[in-house]
């Protein structure tokens, strides 16, 4: 991938949460500046560039942001990443990250993530009753994997406001898998607990987003990279 002015880049995915096991795939996920020239034209930069084999998405800055007030799971964790994951992370991207938090909102992070969660569940029932070929078997242990994960990031951002990446037990996440893998719909009483303990919680976080440090964390990006006449 050949897409300039990247602003902050790491490893995310099951390497992050701790669940990659031997032969699975390290994704990449960043962020990007278009030329602010390029902004003014009739047709806009691309604001996406998805490649597989290595797997790596980078959204252009307003993209990313619009997604990450709206909640969205997977771009959040560009943001929350522990240090050593990241693979390029410049003054504005250590900017952004210092403003995380006002990304955030309570209604719009139980939305997501449980929304994530309850799409998984669907996908999982939707394949019956286990008896499947052994590679969707596998996939769906992943599947159910990640509707663990999206349920405890999901409460945990929402009654702390914090995010945490890594899975504190691996194992109990890959096992809770081949259980679902087996019968989908032992993975029901978890989802409902989730959805119980939402209900129940106070959240951390406030009701809306607040979006005036992102406008202005994205005027800055846009000023830098302002060259007149082109680039």
């Amino acid at each position: 991938m050949t897409t300039t002015n990247i602003l902050l880049s790491g490893i995310v995915g099951s390497t992050a949460y701790g669940l990659a096991h031997e032969g699975s795939d390290v994704d990449r996920l960043g962020m990007f500046a278009a030329p602010t020239e390029g902004l003014h034209g009739l047709h806009r930069p691309k604001e996406s560039h998805v490649t597989t084999a290595p797997d790596s998405t980078l959204h252009e800055a307003a993209k990313w942001c619009r997604l990450a007030l709206g909640g969205n799971p997977t771009v959040m964790e560009l943001v929350w990443l522990p240090d050593e994951l990241y693979e390029v992370r410049t003054p504005l991207g250590d900017e952004l990250i210092g403003i995380r938090s006002t990304l955030l909102s309570a209604q719009r992070v139980r939305a997501a993530y449980l929304g994530y969660a309850t799409q998984q569940f669907k996908r999982l029932n939707d394949r019956g009753d286990g008896s499947f070929s052994a590679d969707t078997r596998k996939r769906t242990a992943k599947h159910a994997r990640h509707l663990r994960r999206l349920c405890h990031q999901g409460y945990e951002l929402y009654a702390t406001g914090r995010l945490g990446i890594r899975v504190e037990d691996p194992e109990e996440y890959h096992r809770f898998g081949e259980q679902v893998a087996a019968d989908a719909m032992t993975a029901l009483p978890l989802l409902k607990r989730y959805e119980a303990a939402f209900d129940e919680t106070p959240s951390a976080l406030p009701e809306q987003p607040d979006e005036a440090p992102v406008e202005e964390w994205l005027r800055r990006v846009r000023a830098h990279y302002y060259a007149p006449g082109g680039g």
